[in-house]
């Protein structure tokens, strides 16, 4: 089969924002599922919450503005934006009223059982109603400001995603003034979730969400008018945001600027109660400026966000996952020097099965080592608050040439990236912001040591880690990736040269070892899946495996079609949307495509080649995205030393392909299925691999046999 140039094509190409929404459903699931421990359930349903905020402020915006300026465009997919918009609302809609039911009728009932309620309105005895009213009255009534609306109070700016209420009133004010709505916005500043006296509740563990209480007491706000109704709201906002890089002077004052509007761009979602009334949704709809298809009705709190300090509050280790201790490789336990321990072999870590600490360490030790002259690393997403930034910061004070490259447009980080730029300016390190038009999303850190050889001569080393995740000591406790630390030659040489692209002038030059993007990424995975098809032809064995966040890039894609036509196996693990089209005859039949979806957040990007034995083995920051191959800055690093090899796709890729209780098998619709045990063996990859590598980890749900190879 001949395959066409990369054109909008429905039968190639599977549509972006629908995959999004299927991991999403594949979310979903886990909070459906009665084995998962209770407490961990009702996070699911948050996170899916979570991540459909950011889905409508940045992929369903994007479709609105494309529907005003480009309306005829057509993506991979051969969707307009229009026919997009459409398709992703009718599931949207059916998910969110998937989401309330299950919260309603499952989750919450089951926690009661538990001694654990949330206590609504409608539920209150006359003691806790008693209770309640003397909350609003001492901790909210001060801070609340009702808004009747007339000439002289236009309706306010409403918040991106804050929580308000829309009042349906009548009768005249102290002044005679005739209004029928007012609008009361709830402060950022009130707790959303508020504990309960268990004495009152009549549970152990009895809480109140503040929409409760307003939504019971708001008509305090306006004696002597007769209030009909109260409905809560809340709207989302276009969040994405536009700084023209090729036009400004200063990206971090420019960012600044925009960073404040975030809060007030374009409304593209409005949710509220399923009591509000239509004439109440029609007016509200029509003042953000949104359509029908926009509306969301819930049964319940318009943000089960909040619901996400519930867990955190209540000490039942028995309805949460058991805890688990990191492990340490080998190399680490027997050498507690990192720099020496380095020298003898490059060192693998698979967060979050092995420790992030002998990152932080790794960083600690440079940071006081007099030994060490310099100190660079790049940084996209790291938190607020980072003993990684703190040991810059400390290496920086101490006279050290550190170097930081910071992502200032990594997306909802931008804040605390300008905080961490501004910081370790004013203790003299070199803060760079990247190249204009392409976020540096590599994972590198080098370190520079003046060390002296056996025959008593100085010479500079240079030690690397590069790794597939952020330096974020948070998230490296709950997403999968993969570091390695090495002082190879080759490799130091190459971080070096892409340091230097980053902060300095002068064309790239070629490198040894490292695949990166914008360069060679692209062109040197294309490639590699020729090379597997030059094998196919040639009567060898021709095998791809790769691991990665999504696929999306429509080049590559055609390419693992030509391979699979010519008889190469492929295995793909994407976590979250792709645009392939699996198992279609005389296109796709061998390939592949699974989705991993379970107590950690799978985020490492791995790629196999088998290259007629010789097994090439990366491990990346990138995933297959245009995004990633052309306008950002990525690394896919070699991993050459034959056990760490066997590590990575051993744990990285075949224990994943091997699931049967975690993974969803992709159809050619993009349709996904649960993966059932055909046998008695049952294995869950994140349990294997936490009984592999965590420290005396063992749990009740069987997990294979720890340690048994394996298959392919």
């Amino acid at each position: 089969m001949t395959l066409p140039d990369v054109a909008p094509n429905k039968d190639l190409y599977l549509n972006r924002e629908l995959g999004v929404l299927a991991f999403n459903r594949r979310v979903l699931a886990m909070a459906e599922d009665e084995s998962v421990p209770l407490l961990e359930r009702l996070k699911y349903l948050c996170i899916v919450s979570s991540n459909m905020d950011e889905f409508f402020e940045i992929r369903v915006s994007g479709l609105m503005e494309q529907i005003r300026q480009n309306p005829d465009f057509r993506e991979d997919d051969g969707l307009t934006a229009s026919e997009c918009l459409t398709r992703v609302s009718d599931v949207a809609q059916d998910m969110v009223a998937q989401q309330y039911k299950l919260l309603n009728d499952g989750v919450l009932p089951a926690l009661r059982n538990q001694g654990i309620a949330l206590l609504t309105l409608n539920t209150w005895n006359e003691e806790q109603a008693h209770w309640a009213r003397q909350y609003f009255r001492h901790e909210v009534l001060p801070v609340l400001t009702p808004i009747g609306l007339d000439p002289a109070h236009p309706f306010p700016r409403v918040l991106n995603k804050s929580l308000n209420f829309a009042v349906e009133l009548s009768g005249q004010d102290a002044f005679g003034r005739s209004s029928n709505i007012a609008i009361v916005q709830a402060p950022r500043a009130l707790p959303r979730l508020i504990r309960m006296p268990s004495n009152l509740s009549g549970y152990e563990h009895g809480f109140v969400m503040l929409t409760s209480i307003l939504q019971s007491f708001i008509p305090e706000l306006f004696p002597g008018m007769e209030v009909h109704g109260v409905y809560q709201f809340r709207v989302t906002r276009n969040s994405d945001l536009y700084v023209d890089e090729e036009e400004i002077t200063n990206l971090r004052v420019a960012l600044q600027g925009e960073l404040s509007q975030r809060h007030y761009g374009d409304a593209v979602r409005l949710e509220v109660s399923d009591q509000c009334t239509d004439t109440m949704t029609a007016r509200l709809l029509k003042e953000f400026g949104l359509s029908q298809q926009a509306l969301y009705r819930v049964n319940g709190p318009v943000n089960l966000v909040r619901l996400m300090q519930l867990p955190d509050w209540v000490d039942r280790p028995d309805l949460k996952f058991k805890p688990f201790t990191p492990g340490r490789p080998d190399a680490l336990l027997k050498e507690s020097d990192l720099f020496r321990a380095i020298q003898k072999g490059d060192v693998l870590l698979h967060h979050p099965y092995q420790s992030f600490n002998p990152v932080l360490d790794f960083l600690k030790q440079a940071a006081t080592d007099p030994t060490v002259v310099a100190i660079k690393q790049t940084i996209y997403r790291t938190g607020t608050d980072s003993a990684l930034m703190e040991s810059l910061l400390a290496a920086a004070r101490s006279g050290k040439e550190v170097t930081v490259v910071l992502e200032l447009m990594a997306r909802f980080d931008e804040e605390a990236n300008i905080q961490w730029a501004s910081k370790l300016e004013r203790v003299g390190a070199h803060v760079v912001y990247g190249v204009v038009g392409q976020k540096t999303h590599a994972k590198m850190l080098m370190v520079v040591r003046r060390e002296k050889t056996d025959s008593g001569k100085s010479v500079l080393r240079r030690y690397v880690h590069l790794g597939t995740g952020n330096y974020h000591p948070r998230t490296a406790k709950l997403y999968t990736d993969f570091g390695l630390f090495s002082c190879d030659e080759a490799l130091g040489h190459d971080v070096h040269e892409i340091f230097n692209h980053l902060t300095g002038l002068g064309r790239a030059r070629k490198l040894n070892k490292i695949w990166n993007s914008p360069f060679n990424l692209h062109s040197n995975v294309v490639a590699a899946v020729r090379r597997e098809v030059e094998h196919a032809k040639a009567g060898k064995k021709a095998r791809i495996m790769a691991r990665m966040n999504a696929l999306l890039e429509p080049t590559l894609i055609n390419e693992l079609y030509a391979a699979s036509q010519v008889g190469v196996k492929i295995d793909l693990i994407v976590r979250g949307v792709c645009a392939l089209r699996p198992g279609v005859p005389g296109l796709s039949e061998n390939i592949t495509v699974r989705s991993v979806v379970g107590r950690l957040l799978e985020h490492s990007r791995v790629f196999y080649f088998l290259n007629d034995g010789v097994e090439d083995v990366y491990i990346s920051s990138a995933d297959w995205m245009e995004r990633n191959f052309f306008r950002r800055v990525e690394l896919a690093v070699p991993i050459t030393e034959r056990k760490l090899k066997k590590r990575v796709v051993d744990e990285g890729l075949k224990a994943l392909l091997a699931d049967n209780l975690l993974a969803w098998s992709m159809d050619s619709d993009g349709h996904y299925t649960r993966r059932k045990p055909s046998s008695a063996r049952r294995l869950n990859a994140q349990i294997h691999l936490l009984g592999l590598l965590a420290v005396n980890y063992q749990d009740e749900e069987p997990a294979g046999s720890i340690g048994e190879p394996l298959s392919d």
